[in-house]
């Protein structure tokens, strides 16, 4: 019996009624990646997380998406950009979430990068290294110095202020008082300022992230007197690991939008184990032109291999670790402590953990 083609449509369509309440394949439709906005302060390697996970598309694997990173070029308007909803989501100084939250704002950390600061290293004028100021404590000796030691920040308040005064707070002079008594904070400013200012003998000592410290050694005008890869010099000083690079984000998100949150944790900490198990020059070919053309591909790489001997592989930040930051922060960077419960949030970093095995 021959059917109309009127009854073959319904047949059809019944069978396919049927086939999708039995479970059978049928192709979905793609759902669109939600919109997120991503910043830092500027592209090198110590933020080498979000530039690899944008490179290996690890934000659209979970997702969400981007055009580009907001990358204002410092700490501070990272933290406005945050606080103004510029930008959802910021890596950057373990400090500024904290601040934000002091201002009446709450942020919170959602994963920490690294364990130790990579820009407490400090770097003495070769001409007083050989007189002999190849210590923290010898900084505060007027009779080897000529005179009271002058140590440039990048400006005072900033990060490098921060760290810098605590080691030398942590280091005792000949009298007993604290070394950072016996010297003289300036602002040293950027790249070019700060070494071109101890290489003239402006400074005495600078805090160096260590492309500077490996300018100042490689070109001869300045030795490190305290190197934080040097893990009993950073224990005997710190006390033990730091969260100082963080992932950030005001509370709010957290609250309202906590899928896209977790779609950015995890992206990071995918690029985190990436890092991790990838060979240098693997990861070099992979963010060097897009995101560090202004450095040679040899500084790319011992950039690299500098930051994966400082980075925390697992992303938490345990209490006890906080303590140790809370130590350095107060009264430096803040008024007075934030306990570890309303600015640290875990959660997201052990989901991606249970996820990314």
């Amino acid at each position: 019996m021959r059917q109309t083609r009127r009854q073959f449509l319904r047949t059809v369509g019944v069978a396919a009624g049927a086939a999708a309440g039995t479970g059978f394949p049928r192709l979905a439709r793609a759902q669109p990646r939600k919109p997120i906005t991503v910043t830092h302060s500027v592209s090198t390697f110590v933020y080498g997380q979000h530039l690899v996970a944008k490179e290996k598309k690890f934000f659209e694997d979970d997702g969400v998406t981007f055009p580009a990173f907001i990358v204002p070029g410092g700490g501070a308007k990272v933290v406005q950009a945050l606080a103004a909803g510029q930008a959802i989501f910021a890596l950057g100084d373990s400090n500024h979430p904290l601040k934000i939250s002091e201002k009446g704002k709450d942020a919170l950390m959602i994963f920490a990068t690294d364990t130790r600061c990579s820009y407490a290293n400090i770097i003495v004028r070769k001409e007083l290294f050989d007189k002999g100021v190849k210590t923290v404590e010898a900084l505060a000796d007027q009779k080897l110095v000529g005179r009271k030691a002058v140590v440039a920040a990048t400006a005072i308040g900033s990060g490098t202020y921060v760290y810098g005064s605590y080691v030398l707070k942590q280091a005792k002079a000949a009298d007993g008082k604290p070394v950072n008594d016996h010297v003289e904070w300036v602002g040293g400013g950027a790249s070019t300022t700060m070494l071109g200012g101890l290489k003239a003998g402006k400074f005495d000592a600078i805090m160096a992230v260590p492309e500077w410290q490996w300018a100042a050694q490689d070109e001869g005008f300045g030795l490190p007197i305290y190197d934080v890869l040097d893990e009993r010099a950073w224990n005997r000083v710190f006390g033990g690991p730091i969260p100082v690079t963080v992932g950030y984000v005001l509370k709010e998100t957290v609250e309202k939008s906590p899928d896209l949150v977790q779609a950015y944790v995890n992206a990071n900490y995918r690029a985190q184990q990436w890092i991790k198990n990838a060979s240098d020059a693997e990861i070099a070919g992979l963010i060097h032109k897009p995101y560090m053309d202004t450095f040679s591909r040899d500084v790319v790489l011992r950039s690299i291999k500098y930051y994966k001997t400082i980075f925390d592989w697992d992303f938490l930040i345990e209490p006890r670790d906080y303590e140790n930051g809370m130590k350095v922060w107060v009264p430096l960077a803040l008024e007075k402590p934030i306990p570890y419960a309303q600015a640290v949030d875990m959660s997201f970093v052990k989901k991606a953990q249970v996820k990314y095995k």
